[in-house]
């Protein structure tokens, strides 16, 4: 088995902590700490739905999300995208991946006619930004929905489902769960999962690089995965109650 940083089995998720409340403006927030990797998480409320919604009388409420990479989050700086007068092709397929992936987790009828945006920022990076952004951002949403309960704005809560992403990839020949930095550029295939707390997918992400997989590997990285999610919906419960 190839060494692992903080001495983790190949089985292991790296370190994870929660910080709520950590954008003091946002309805919901939390720092998301993965090993190394750091992302805020915060989620806003808008009374209002978007116009495209009103045209096609859309009922109910509508969830998006914005990910950014910020300037000093890698070893090279990332400039950012205002000074290319365009988004990033990897944050939009990002901030759609975590937008969708709320979407999964709220009733939007039961919303109610209001936007929840989500701002995932990453504050550093070491692999594995998109599921941090991912697992982070449900408990972002999920303190946002308790807030405006409180408030009364909401009758009962519109989760329907807890959601947590997690990484996993084949490197050296072995299959390893929440791939840092080091171990996701040298992984011959790389896998990002998307899953309820009921064992549900919401989506799947995997491709070989320069390689290929067999149903056997694909079977010890599904198993591998649904191990570290059972762990981090636990977290992030312990985080949504904090």
């Amino acid at each position: 088995m190839p060494s692992r940083a903080h001495g983790r089995l190949a089985e292991q998720i790296r370190p994870y902590r929660f910080t709520p409340d950590f954008a003091r403006h946002a309805t919901g927030s939390v720092l998301a700490s993965c090993g190394a990797t750091e992302v805020i998480c915060a989620a806003m409320i808008l009374e209002e739905v978007p116009r495209w919604m009103k045209v096609q009388n859309v009922t109910g409420g509508w969830i998006t999300a914005e990910y950014s990479m910020l300037p000093y989050s890698t070893l090279d700086r990332k400039p950012r995208d205002i000074s290319k007068g365009r988004l990033d092709g990897r944050s939009v397929e990002i901030q759609r991946l975590i937008g969708r992936a709320m979407r999964a987790a709220v009733d939007l009828e039961k919303l109610g006619p209001r936007t929840l945006t989500i701002d995932c920022d990453v504050l550093r990076a070491d692999g594995g930004t998109r599921t941090t952004a991912i697992t982070g951002a449900y408990v972002a949403v999920a303190r946002a929905i308790d807030s405006l309960m409180g408030m009364g704005k909401l009758k009962q809560s519109p989760l329907k489902a807890q959601i947590a992403a997690v990484s996993v990839g084949v490197v050296a020949g072995d299959v390893l769960v929440d791939l840092d930095y080091v171990e996701d550029k040298d992984a011959s295939v790389d896998m990002n999962v998307v899953m309820t707390s009921q064992g549900q997918f919401v989506e799947l992400q995997a491709s070989g690089e320069e390689s290929t997989f067999s149903p056997e590997q694909l079977s010890a990285m599904m198993a591998g995965a649904q191990g570290g999610l059972r762990e981090l919906f636990d977290l992030q419960s312990e985080a949504i109650k904090f």
